[in-house]
């Protein structure tokens, strides 16, 4: 039996127990948790988990949706075979400002680099106090891109940008 894939979306307010809810549900309705990650930011519950399920999964969306104080929003599809691609780690310091996240991104979409996941973040600086922008990506690209194009123009940014490449 072919089993199909449901991607969920999830977004609340934040309380106790609300892992605990979806699992159960997930349990209950036959669907198996393969992946998931999930934040708490200014009160509110976001994440993403990935669901196998041996249906089509609409009944288990169907049911999550029920699930009251939480917007939940799903896509059903067949796993499909992944791509040969290179996987890489980045992690980027520099001094905050509007529009980084835009400017990198932009560099990343410009040459097919995937990103797999982010996460960023905002913290002073140890002697000046001033705002330093973090941030540590999962990307993934193409076989044969020269990474270091990629690496001069985020160094391009701006001087104080710190790039860091890892496995």
């Amino acid at each position: 039996m072919t089993m199909n894939v449901l991607v969920v979306s999830v977004l609340g307010k934040d309380k106790p127990g609300l892992l605990e809810q979806l699992a159960a549900l997930i349990s209950a309705q036959g669907g198996n948790w393969l992946e998931s990650s999930f934040s708490r930011l200014a009160g509110q519950f976001a994440g993403i988990v990935k669901v196998a399920v041996e249906q089509d999964g609409a009944g288990l969306l169907a049911a999550l949706q029920q699930l009251p104080d939480l917007d939940i929003r799903g896509v059903i599809d067949q796993e499909s075979e992944p791509q040969q691609t290179q996987n890489f780690a980045l992690q980027l310091v520099g001094h905050d400002r509007i529009g980084i996240v835009n400017d990198v991104t932009a560099i990343l979409a410009r040459h097919q680099v995937n990103v797999e996941k982010l996460t960023t973040w905002l913290d002073s600086a140890p002697m000046s106090g001033e705002m330093m922008f973090h941030a540590q990506a999962q990307l993934s690209a193409p076989q044969q891109l020269d990474l270091t194009t990629v690496r001069h123009a985020l160094e391009g940014i701006a001087d104080d940008l710190m790039v860091e490449w890892g496995a």
